[in-house]
């Protein structure tokens, strides 16, 4: 408890009786009396030889229980183990190689640490570190080729996360990082760390490639990162018909069957070769464990298809779309619920263009905007 407050009354003996209160407030000094703590207790860190001066190597955590005055900042020393100065130990714990280390010269050190905190009088704990040193990285790292797809509405792409490079190497202690052309920074960015593809605002309709590579701080691979961007027009969202599919997820769906649907779906709507086919956006069904995809078609001449006439397409198609994957329904109109008796439904479809879906695989990744229907009856 850092302190208390009483208050305090003092009562005379008169009639009637008088009183009146102080408050005294009590401060409890703390005292150095808790060492630092290392956490582990002891480290285990690996280099390997060949890594240039000031690699990190290990980050230290010291912890006190002591108030903010009598802990932090620490004070670390190396005691022993470092005779030839082979590591420096910055204030804030990182240690770091002062030499260019040799898997043949040694193979391992160990390392006494010190911590001492900033109380009157100071304490102090230690810690043992052992380093071992290991061979430079032999095996390249691998990436597998990314083709990511972006669906928005005409000149209004917010930006955000599109996607993930999915990069692995063989040497088990290799840290990989990710890296773009400058000449691409001002569209994209890669998170050098996990490989995250982030584009920027303002994404024009057309095809990008992406100059990147992953890198294991001795072999650079180049990666293959291909982005389409496809702008929706406001007469593609009154003519959309919606395919509803059953037991699968938004990320199966991207990764397994939409390019193999998409090539059916061609083949079983397109009345010419001139036509064009839009998966306009994929959304999982609130409650359930169903997925719908919505799409348009666009004839040559720049018109769309009405939905009556791809709904009766794709009925007759039914059988050789399933051969790709399980449909549930397709549906012009999504009014189940509504009982419009004398009256027809009516359905208007909006797309949300800064809420934006990211499905994304090792191979494909698919963001598209999230879509509402609103239903009513007419007469």
């Amino acid at each position: 408890i850092s302190g208390y407050s009483l208050v305090i009354q003092a009562r005379d003996s008169g009639t009637p009786p008088l009183s009146s209160t102080v408050t005294v407030n009590v401060d409890i000094s703390d005292v150095n009396d808790n060492s630092p703590v290392f956490t582990p207790a002891n480290y285990t860190a690996v280099i390997q030889e060949n890594k240039p001066v000031g690699t990190s190597i290990l980050q230290l955590v010291v912890t006190d229980k002591d108030s903010f005055h009598n802990g932090p900042p620490f004070t670390f020393t190396i005691l022993t183990g470092n005779e030839e100065e082979e590591f420096t130990l910055d204030p804030h714990g990182v240690l770091r190689s002062a030499v260019i280390f040799k898997h043949m010269v040694a193979t391992e050190y160990v390392l006494c640490v010190q911590a001492k905190d900033s109380g009157k009088p100071q304490q102090v704990s230690h810690t043992y570190v052992q380093v071992r040193v290991i061979e430079e990285s032999i095996h390249k790292p691998t990436a597998i080729p990314l083709e990511i797809f972006i669906v928005t509405m005409e000149d209004d792409f917010p930006g955000g996360v599109i996607g993930k490079i999915h990069a692995t190497d063989q040497d088990v202690y290799d840290v990989l990082t990710y890296t773009l052309k400058s000449e691409q920074k001002s569209l994209f960015k890669v998170n050098s760390h996990d490989g995250k593809i982030i584009a920027l605002g303002g994404l024009d309709n057309g095809k990008y490639v992406l100059n990147v590579s992953v890198s294991d701080g001795r072999f650079q691979v180049p990666i293959d990162v291909v982005v389409h961007v496809e702008q929706l027009l406001q007469e593609m969202l009154q003519n959309t018909v919606t395919i509803r599919f059953e037991n699968v997820s938004p990320e199966d769906f991207v990764g397994l069957h939409m390019h193999g649907f998409r090539r059916t779906l061609r083949n079983a709507v397109l009345s010419q070769k001139q036509d064009s086919l839009h998966i306009i956006s994929i959304q999982p069904v609130a409650g359930s464990n169903q997925l719908d995809m919505l799409f348009a078609v666009q004839m040559h001449n720049s018109g769309f298809y009405k939905p009556a006439y791809l709904i009766q397409k794709l009925t007759n198609a039914r059988r050789h779309l399933e051969n790709v994957i399980r449909i549930s329904a397709i549906l012009e109109k999504n009014c189940s619920g509504l009982d419009c008796q004398e009256q027809h439904c009516e359905q208007s479809l909006s797309i949300d263009s800064h809420s934006l879906m990211t499905y994304s695989t090792a191979r494909i990744s698919f963001v598209c905007p999230r879509f509402y229907r609103n239903v009513r009856c007419m007469c």
